[in-house]
């Protein structure tokens, strides 16, 4: 088991390679990153920071109870929301603030083989989360190795407020696309908003972010010759459940 400086260190890495400008994955202060310390708590990325130059400082270190209570309780006003962010914090600086999205985090943290989980606004998949046809551009797969690498399907969130809300819409469309596919999604699609990968590896998440952003630029260049003929169902099926494409899954993710 790794230890808290260790995780620290894995996260710090995986923050760095997300906002690496030649990846085009965020910008600025975009995107959050996070990773499951133990039972009880997490590190998540505090507001303002940038991923590519973050340091240790730039974590907050979080308790699992004083945040899922949030998707159970009534609505909170924006003051609310800021007293619950500083009031969950496990140490640190009083005014470093967990991201506006730790609530998501914390949930998406509770399912199984998740550790890490990798936000990103990439460009490429914005073209088309952004776009009026997203969920039909998106309904199918193109490749194997983004069946692979990404899942047999993406989990679709339609846009709504960041924040709880966003949380709470996030976990519906992840249970509900549990009870369609029997399994958890690897990649969460946000409309006019951004990507999120999930893995119980920092490998993971950068190997889901690295295919699904190919996946986005090959289904733009698809457009360009009559649209994508995406894969058949039963094809995805076979490559989602070959003993062959589990080994490379499992060696992808080490």
């Amino acid at each position: 088991m790794p230890s808290a400086d260790e995780i620290l260190e894995q996260l710090t890495a995986l923050s760095h390679y997300l906002g690496d400008p030649v990846h085009d994955l965020a910008i600025l202060g975009e995107g959050n990153t996070s990773a499951r310390l133990d039972e009880e708590t997490f590190y998540v990325k505090a507001s303002g920071h940038q991923l590519g130059a973050i340091t240790f400082d730039g974590f907050c270190a979080v308790h699992f109870a004083r945040v899922l209570p949030a998707f159970d309780g009534p609505e909170l006003s924006d003051e609310a929301v800021k007293e619950t962010l500083l009031n969950c914090k496990a140490e640190g600086d009083a005014s470093v603030m967990p991201s506006v999205e730790t609530f998501l985090h914390a949930y998406l943290l509770t399912l199984p083989n998740v550790n890490f989980v990798g936000h990103t606004h990439p460009t490429a998949v914005n073209s088309i989360l952004c776009a009026k046809n997203a969920r039909e551009a998106l309904s199918g797969r193109l490749f194997p190795d983004e069946v692979v690498c990404c899942g047999v399907a993406p989990c679709f969130v339609e846009y709504t407020d960041p924040g709880i809300p966003l949380a709470r819409l996030l976990k519906q469309r992840v249970e509900e696309y549990a009870e369609t596919y029997n399994e958890y999604p690897k990649v969460i699609l946000m409309q006019n908003h951004g990507f999120i990968a999930l893995g119980k590896t920092p490998k993971d998440v950068r190997s889901v972010t690295a295919m699904f952003v190919k996946t986005a630029r090959t289904l733009i260049g698809t457009y360009a010759f009559g649209g994508p003929n995406f894969m058949t169902q039963e094809a995805v099926n076979r490559i989602h459940t070959r003993p062959d494409e589990h080994y490379r899954q499992r060696q992808i993710g080490k």
